[in-house]
């Protein structure tokens, strides 16, 4: 039997950083106000200029270096983003172009910040299936075009960033499992017009944040419980959760609800704010690149965004 596993892992972020003490400045906000309330202490912010493919391409080509494999190794391509550059050709065959690995399948999964992990779960399914041997999957995003920087309540959230993990076939299960989920009848709680819905005006982001703080909490303990009963482990039994980087309290609450302790977690948000379908392929290498996270170690992967989506998953790094 075919297996999954993360072969190497990669990330970039913008040079310019956004501090709470410079939100201050253009807003009626507080350094104190955002970190009691989000635990975010900066943000990256794309340069003039910089897209989201931009930021794509340098995280997938550290990824691919951090797994020993070339472009023209690649062979399928997986991108999780809410903006892209273009409406069409989609971001993952803009990165194809740009890595120089023509042929492929190459495409765009549009679940918010739950992208990556959907993108992760469909690249999974296809190395087991002996489709793909290397195939690249990717979470980035440049949400500061989307943030109304006069909306104090969304705005301190928001960064831009981009992770990648590349993955290839092995005998032992990586990725054990994936379990995605949807819900639209909370559409209008978390939201970002501009498509050919005229209806929706708003092209910025729109957020109920206190409903989508209850809804978030209860929605990923019951998606990390049935990770963990469908491989029949216990949370001690894990070694790292690495969850969506979107609010420290609801990274916390989670933590607490499966009694799991906040030494096992990673946590970046502080240093990288909400990076949406970016924010767990930028944890998880950040934890790998620091040491914290090791091959062999058990992990546990979730994400939960605006429509609603939330998806998780189990993987031996």
């Amino acid at each position: 039997m075919i297996y999954a596993r993360i072969a190497g892992t990669g990330s970039y972020l913008p040079e310019k950083v956004l501090t709470n003490l410079d939100l201050e400045k253009m807003m009626d906000t507080s350094d104190q106000w955002i970190r009691e309330r989000t635990g975010i202490e900066r943000r990256h912010i794309a340069a003039d200029g910089e897209t989201t493919v931009d930021m794509a391409e340098r995280a997938a080509r550290a990824a691919l270096e951090a797994a020993g494999y070339g472009p023209q190794d690649v062979d399928f391509i997986a991108f999780g983003t809410t903006t892209p550059d273009m409406v069409f050709p989609n971001c993952g065959v803009l990165l194809q172009a740009r890595l120089g690995c023509r042929g492929a399948p190459a495409f765009s999964v549009e679940t918010a910040c739950s992208g990556f992990m959907y993108a992760l779960s469909i690249a999974d399914k296809f190395v087991r299936a002996g489709e793909a041997k290397r195939a690249l999957v990717i979470g980035a995003e440049t949400l500061s075009r989307i943030v109304d920087w006069s909306d104090r309540s969304s705005a301190v959230l928001f960064g831009d960033g981009a992770g990648a993990v590349v993955l290839e076939p092995a005998d032992a299960p990586g990725i054990f499992s994936t379990h995605l989920h949807a819900d639209g009848r909370y559409k209008d709680l978390l939201y970002c017009g501009g498509g050919t819905d005229l209806s929706k005006t708003r092209r910025t982001i729109a957020m109920s944040g206190n409903e989508v703080f209850k809804v978030a909490v209860g929605t990923l303990g019951k998606a990390i419980k049935e990770t963990l009963e469908a491989n029949r482990i216990e949370c001690s039994g894990l070694d790292w959760l690495v969850p969506h980087q979107a609010n420290l309290r609801i990274i916390q609450a989670t933590a607490r609800r499966l009694g799991l302790p906040m030494e096992r977690v990673i946590t970046t948000v502080q240093e990288h704010g909400n990076t949406s379908a970016a924010s767990v392929p930028l944890a998880l290498d950040t934890a790998v690149r620091s040491g914290r996270i090791r091959r062999g170690q058990l992990l546990l992967l979730e994400a939960f965004g605006g429509g609603f989506t939330w998806a998780s998953g189990l993987v031996r790094y």
